[in-house]
């Protein structure tokens, strides 16, 4: 089986190499950047219909002000960012499987409208509808400095996964055009493709930007 690089942040590299692992895959880790708490100053929940998360990140680094929010119908974006709030003590969490704008579609649709946004510093394009998004950043991701251990790893027909258009950018810079022919990109979305640069032997997105639709993508290229 072939060999599967991570290059997204822990804790969320760990959960994706067991799903590989489990798949067969020659798995290595090589995350480009790390998640760091910001400060920030937490408004009223009185304010706000609803609350949405985008990333279990948010919920570990988030700090205490995050109870504040509990009674508030929370929206996640994805299985583990639900699980982590459930496990910070938000009884009813309503999990979406798609982007940002489809779980949006249905806050919108269940009728709220003021919403407040708690995620990182970047965070990927969202059709926010009739919403009234605040959106407050609780933490960064760091950039990790250069690791000569990730240009051994990658080694020919290699596939690297990469789980945003920041990290198709740093994965260009750390290896060159004349070293990519023999390897494949796996990329969470064609904006996170399109970072990459040209020369890889291929390149691939799914439809909808699920982990497990990119460990298929790259289960297909051992075919």
């Amino acid at each position: 089986m072939r060999r599967l690089l991570i290059l997204r942040p822990e804790p969320a590299a760990g959960r994706t190499a067991d799903k590989a692992a489990r798949l067969g895959f020659d798995v290595l880790r090589h995350p480009l950047f790390a998640p760091l708490p910001l400060d920030w100053a937490a408004p009223s929940a009185e304010g706000f219909d609803a609350l949405l998360l985008t990333s279990a990140n948010t919920v570990r680094l988030a700090g205490p002000q995050l109870a504040g929010y509990r009674a508030l119908p929370t929206y996640a974006v994805g299985a583990a960012t639900a699980a982590a709030l459930q496990d910070a003590g938000f009884a009813a969490v309503t999990q979406g499987e798609g982007d940002a704008s489809a779980i949006a579609a249905r806050i919108a649709a269940d009728g709220h409208r003021a919403v407040l946004h708690l995620a990182g510093t970047m965070v990927a394009p969202m059709e926010a509808g009739p919403l009234r998004l605040t959106r407050i950043a609780v933490y960064t991701m760091a950039s990790l400095p250069p690791d000569p251990a990730l240009l051994r790893a990658a080694s020919p027909g290699a596939i690297l996964l990469v789980h945003s258009p920041r990290a198709g950018e740093r994965l260009a810079e750390r290896i060159a055009a004349n070293e990519r022919a023999m390897l494949h990109i796996v990329a969470i979305s064609q904006a996170a493709l399109a970072a990459c640069g040209p020369g890889w032997a291929s390149g691939s997105a799914p439809h909808q930007p699920v982990d497990d639709d990119m460990l298929a993508l790259a289960l297909s290229l051992c075919e």
